[in-house]
C-alpha cells in the first residue's frame, strides 16, 4: 500500500534518482525518494527514448545498453514531481 505523502514545497529539491552501475550494460535507475515520480521519460544521446510512466518509491527500472557505446552515452531523465506541475531533468553518464 502506498503511503500518502504531501510533497514538500521547500527548496532545494533533492534529485530522487540513483543509478546502480553494477552491470554497465544493464544499469538500474532507482527512485530513492519517498514520493512517486510522475510521467518519467529517459532520453539517450544516441537518439533513443523510453516513457516509463510513474515510478514509485524504491522502484527500479533497468536500462538496456547492449547495443550502445556506453563510454559516449549521456542519459537524461525527465519527470514531474508528484502532485505538482513542476518538471525536472537530470543527466547522468555511465
Amino acid at each position: 500500500m502506498l503511503r500518502t505523502i504531501e510533497p514538500q514545497r521547500s527548496r532545494p529539491y533533492r534529485v530522487p534518482w540513483r543509478v546502480d552501475r553494477g552491470d554497465p550494460r544493464h544499469p538500474l535507475v532507482v527512485n530513492g525518494s519517498e514520493e512517486p515520480a510522475d510521467f518519467v521519460r529517459i532520453f539517450r544521446s544516441d537518439g533513443l527514448s523510453e516513457h516509463w510512466g510513474q515510478v514509485l518509491p524504491g522502484e527500479e527500472v533497468a536500462v538496456c545498453l547492449c547495443a550502445a557505446d556506453v563510454d559516449a552515452l549521456t542519459m537524461t531523465l525527465a519527470w514531474y514531481r508528484w502532485r505538482t506541475d513542476e518538471e525536472y531533468c537530470w543527466r547522468f553518464v555511465m
